[in-house]
């Protein structure tokens, strides 16, 4: 396929295909353990597990223990898709008066301040008891070993060290003492060790075995010593401690080990809309997946998309997000109303009603909807002329991770997740929080609490205010496809707030101009700033698009002239997705990564 200058017929590796299984991910040597899981009998809620531990040591910039993660997962003997929420809520102690008592207006993204209750670790221990077969020792290993021996840390983890080295050897001494042995910022390629991580999980692995030898025995005395025993105790312990912020103050967090002894994981329904022949389900609106199926929706009911690589789609596909973006603003939330929207904001007539909206001239407006006749209700602070970024300053997720604005702001960014095994078993995941530069490292455990609560609002009354107990409204967003309701692909990407978009453009590549998995990953990417970000400092550049310059002239020339703000970016530099798909038919399981990122991979036979 060609189209406006553009070739797909080369890519950056093969779409893979066998029988046996497929791992993609973020990481290759996470990846590899992933493969090697599924090698010794595992399946793929095994295999995942396997990749995420791993992914705690080896993308300790992009994820952590003290994390979250959402799961979407199908098995063979249930083909319905399932989401396994893993997002911590709020602490008990997290309230808007709190934060107005220390004049605050946001939530800072650094520090005890914006930690919940870390999820990730719960839910895929929750996964494996449910649905894996080998023991924990099996899953655990791989991330051990690279944790206690060392691995060859990556460019983008020491690119990250460096921006946030000042601030470890000034006030955080703890992460400085892990992230700067000898004193100095690791040079990529080097042997990186984390005694300190692979001492948590082997107290946590011996604590698991001590509950004899039943295997669903071992996960809950591993999940007690985890929410309620010894990582607990130190996360208590830590919380009391004043940390440094990007506020420029140093602040006492709200997180306690009775937080995290009264959360559990838990299982609920995906949102779904079907589309071209097959069915996208996401999380519901507690994340910001049933944006993907708005922007969808509107993108069917403006009829035939136009030309791939072309002026016209980039600005149909921009100005579709744009909408579906400002309903998120306006209704998504941990909160009933958010529930209550969703069917509304999915119907066929709602959508068609916003595609209207749609025209020639690119908009620079937040225009929320009124699904169901309800009244939308943006922000304040979204009014203010600071939500406002400079024309060409924004940029993608992974770019903010290895930068340390004036203010002391760091940024993180995320991993991704797909596995898929012989029996059908599929499973989507995107791991993110708990970045070493969120936080400073707990003494004697060795990684940090995550920041998820800075995507909050602190004013009333909307679905994403801060209440205790309440998940903040994320952007990890995985996807799964189904046909004639059978699980056939999983996919994702890290990303931030462009998660939804990269990953639309991952559908239109793959079910809409029939690309294969790879040659969808690898076509040229681009993404709207339009909206605000869920990230402090919540701004938004209303006109400006991120394009990777692999784009011909005319198609930056057709977008400046319908009013956008064109942005090149590298050629190579927007978008981490990865996928695997199975063929229910023949069997065959495919499966595609990442090149952009010089780390993603997939592997499979």
């Amino acid at each position: 396929m060609a189209s406006n200058g553009l070739s797909y017929d080369f890519t950056t590796r093969p779409e893979l295909a066998g029988t046996f299984g497929m791992v993609a991910s973020t990481h290759y040597l996470a990846t590899a353990a992933g493969m090697a899981v599924l090698e010794r009998g595992g399946n793929a809620f095994d295999a995942a597990a396997a990749v995420a531990f791993t992914l705690h040591v080896t993308e300790p910039h992009l994820n952590g223990p003290g994390g979250d993660v959402p799961i979407i997962l199908a098995t063979a003997a249930d083909p319905v898709p399932r989401v396994l929420c893993g997002q911590g809520p709020a602490p008990a102690a997290a309230t808007i008066e709190h934060f107005e008592g220390l004049g605050l207006q946001l939530i800072p993204g650094t520090g005890q301040l914006a930690a919940v209750i870390p999820g990730a670790v719960g839910a895929w221990l929750t996964l494996l008891r449910d649905h894996g077969t080998l023991p924990l020792r099996d899953v655990l290993e791989y991330a051990i070993g690279y944790a206690e021996h060392g691995h060859p840390v990556v460019t983008g983890v020491t690119r990250t060290i460096g921006a946030v080295a000042d601030l470890f050897r000034a006030h955080w001494t703890d992460s400085a003492a892990q992230w700067l042995p000898g004193g100095e910022v690791p040079r990529p390629l080097d042997m990186l060790r984390l005694p300190a991580l692979a001492a948590t999980y082997r107290r946590l692995l011996n604590e698991a075995e001590a509950a004899g030898s039943d295997r669903e025995a071992q996960l809950n005395a591993a999940y007690h010593a985890w929410y309620e025993g010894f990582v607990a105790e130190a996360i208590d312990a830590f919380a009391h401690r004043e940390v440094f912020d990007e506020t420029g103050q140093a602040h006492r967090g709200l997180l306690t080990g009775a937080d995290l002894a009264a959360w559990r994981p838990g299982y609920e329904p995906t949102v779904s809309l079907d589309w071209r022949g097959v069915t996208v389900h996401k999380a519901g609106p507690w994340s910001q997946g049933p944006v993907l199926l708005e922007q969808l929706g509107m993108l069917d009911a403006l009829g035939e998309l136009p030309p791939h690589g072309s002026a016209e789609r980039v600005h149909r596909v921009v100005e579709v997000a744009k909408l579906a973006f400002a309903d998120r603003e306006a209704y998504y939330g941990d909160a009933p109303e958010a529930y209550a929207a969703v069917p509304d904001l999915l119907s066929p007539g709602y959508l068609k009603d916003r595609a209207s909206l749609v025209g020639e001239q690119a908009s620079g407006d937040l225009r929320p909807g009124s699904p169901g006749g309800r009244e939308p209700r943006l922000p304040k602070f979204l009014s203010e002329a600071r939500s406002i970024a400079e024309t060409g300053a924004t940029r993608d997720a992974m770019s903010a991770v290895e930068k340390v604005e004036s203010t002391g702001r760091t940024r993180g960014d995320t991993c991704h997740i797909d596995v898929v095994d012989r029996w059908g078993n599929l499973v989507s995941a995107t791991p993110s929080g708990g970045w070493l530069q969120s936080n400073p490292v707990i003494p004697g455990l060795g990684f940090a609490l995550g920041t998820r609560a800075q995507m909050f609002w602190l004013e009333r009354g909307l679905p994403n205010s801060l209440a205790p107990g309440k998940r903040p409204r994320t952007t990890l967003t995985p996807s799964m496809i189904t046909r004639d309701g059978v699980p056939v692909t999983a996919f994702g990407t890290p990303g931030g707030d462009q998660q939804d978009q990269w990953q639309l453009l991952f559908l239109l590549n793959h079910v809409a101009d029939g690309l294969n998995l790879q040659a969808s990953i690898d076509a040229p990417a681009w993404h709207s700033s339009a909206m605000p970000e869920s990230f402090t400092p919540r701004t938004r550049a209303p006109f400006d698009i991120l394009i990777e310059d692999r784009f011909p002239e005319d198609v930056f020339e057709g977008l400046r002239a319908r009013g956008h703000h064109p942005v090149r970016s590298g050629p190579w530099s927007l978008g981490r997705l990865s996928a695997v798909s199975r063929d229910p038919e023949t069997g065959v399981l495919r499966a595609g990564a990442n090149a952009r990122s010089m780390q993603g991979y997939a592997a499979g036979r």
